[in-house]
């Protein structure tokens, strides 16, 4: 079942990536609002980092950043959830939990905002997505499978497919 609302999710191209590429370099930045609810994922050669460097984004720290890495030919999701260290308000076992919970959201506005990337380049549907929870408690600080892409397209109530489809509900 889908959790992201795609009317929610605000998505901006950075100059010299387009909808269709380069996969890499491409990177994603997403940010939220907690009084709205609302999403802004920025697509990218790099991070957004004028996205993140508000004060407010640097206490909490709860952005997600991802990129795209290939390696002997075969493309892989990299996502970066910073746990603790720096900047950051709450414990460090609050805040995993919090990512692991919003995690599936977060992978789906990935898809869901790049859906033009993957209809032109259709085998990265297959590509793994390792997350990486940076922390400096040792439990924490880890990388986890989480899939890949295709586990995260956005279900289209009344379609049939199991695939799902990229479209606006």
């Amino acid at each position: 079942m889908s959790r992201l609302n795609p009317a929610k999710l605000h998505v901006q191209f950075a100059p010299g990536t387009t909808p269709q590429g380069p996969v890499v370099p491409r990177c994603y930045t997403l940010t939220h609002s907690d009084a709205t609810g609302d999403l802004y994922l920025t697509v990218g050669a790099d991070h957004d980092r004028e996205q993140i460097a508000g004060w407010y984004t640097r206490l909490m720290r709860d952005e997600v950043l991802a990129d795209w890495q290939v390696e002997d030919e075969e493309a892989a999701l990299h996502v970066h959830c910073h746990v603790s260290g720096g900047l950051v308000a709450g414990p460090a076992g609050w805040r995993y939990a919090i990512f692991r919970q919003e995690l599936p959201l977060v992978l789906e506005a990935f898809r869901f905002g790049d859906q033009a990337l993957f209809a032109a380049h259709p085998t990265l549907d297959q590509s793994p997505v390792w997350v990486h929870f940076h922390a400096t408690q040792a439990q924490y600080n880890h990388v986890e499978s989480w899939g890949t892409l295709a586990d995260y397209r956005l279900v289209v109530p009344g379609n049939d497919s199991s695939q799902g489809e990229d479209r606006p509900l």
